[in-house]
């Protein structure tokens, strides 16, 4: 039964006097929030657009510091018309503001022959959900519901590790990932900065550098398995994305290019708490970016990365666009030795 489906099938077994109860009800059961699109309640563990450009370069040995400054607005909203006369309108809006920041630590030694960095991030900001519905009986009588939530706060911990390898203008790399739930969460709230259970994602990626030429591409591929949801019964499927990018650098500071991703789920959701099935969602973006490397200390150097991205194509799930900020602190590379 898929999402209009089971509205129309809880509209009609209510009475008149209930009606409003239903309108509120159908809305909630399709709402989305603000953290991410897809699977339970409109949420995922993977944010697509993570990955960017120079993904897989292996990194510099040492201690760096990243912050993600994360924008995204999302909406839905489907009309279902009844045999014996009227209609349901369902709406959803979300929108967040949402911080990412942690340390990141790459091996001086080399791991397999590749460079090994661990990574440990954190989540904070605030995200507002708003879902409502109109009825409208055969008589042409309209019937509104609507409920807004808003959350504060601490997200869940996102620990990763990955391995790099470089080969000239190729680059490699393979990684891991996981959710420690311990952020911010309620199963009857529309907003939360957590997403009530764990999870584990692995990947990797290859990236294209040509210092001489500045051409980079990058692509990131990953799938992540969901435990389930014990506050509602419910068990995500296992989702597939891939993110990639593409630069020319203008000079050796100066990058510009474009971004997207493909998000797709490849089994369906389950538990008792799927009342909708198995509800595969899918997603498509694409977006520009540009960014700007510069020195800050003979030690370190800095990135600046702005990139946004709007949905092309969505299934079941709410569709937006979303604004990423990227500023990072990182090792300098060793300067070459005189001859």
């Amino acid at each position: 039964m898929d999402l209009i489906g089971y509205v129309s099938w809880t509209v009609r077994q209510l009475s008149l006097r209930t009606w409003s109860a239903a309108v509120l009800t159908a809305a909630l059961a399709c709402s989305s929030l603000p953290v991410a699109h897809a699977d339970e309640g409109g949420v995922s563990f993977w944010l697509p657009g993570l990955f960017g450009s120079l993904a897989a370069v292996p990194g510099t040995p040492g201690l760096s510091w990243s912050n993600i400054y994360i924008h995204p607005q999302v909406s839905a909203g489907k009309t279902q018309a009844f045999a014996n006369g009227g209609e349901i309108d369902l709406g959803i809006d979300g929108t967040g503001n949402l911080v990412a920041f942690g340390p990141t630590y790459v091996l001086p030694q080399l791991v397999l022959g590749g460079h090994l960095a661990l990574s440990l991030f954190g989540v904070a900001g605030q995200g507002a959900g708003t879902a409502s519905a109109i009825l409208t009986g055969p008589g042409g009588a309209t019937l509104p519901g609507s409920r807004t939530d808003t959350a504060s706060g601490f997200g869940d911990l996102l620990p990763q590790a990955s391995l790099a390898w470089n080969s000239g203008v190729n680059n490699f790399m393979t990684y891991v990932t996981g959710d420690i739930p311990v952020g911010s969460y309620e199963p009857t709230r529309l907003a939360n900065l957590g997403i009530g259970h764990g999870a584990f994602d692995g990947g990797a990626g290859y990236t294209y550098f040509n210092p001489a030429t500045g051409h980079e591409l990058s692509a990131v591929g990953g799938f992540t398995y969901n435990f389930e949801n014990t506050h509602t019964d419910y068990q995500n499927g296992i989702d597939f994305h891939l993110d990639w990018a593409a630069s020319q650098f203008l000079s050796k500071q100066v990058f510009v290019g474009a971004v997207g991703y493909w998000f797709q789920q490849v089994t369906g959701d389950s538990g008792s708490g799927a009342i909708l099935g198995p509800f595969e969602s899918s997603t498509v973006g694409i977006g520009p970016q540009i960014g700007y490397i510069f020195p800050v200390n003979e030690q370190y150097q800095g990135l600046l990365n702005l990139k946004g991205y709007v949905d092309l194509a969505t299934e079941n799930r709410a569709k937006g666009w979303s604004v990423w900020v990227t500023l990072a602190f990182t090792p300098a590379a060793p300067k070459a030795k005189a001859q």
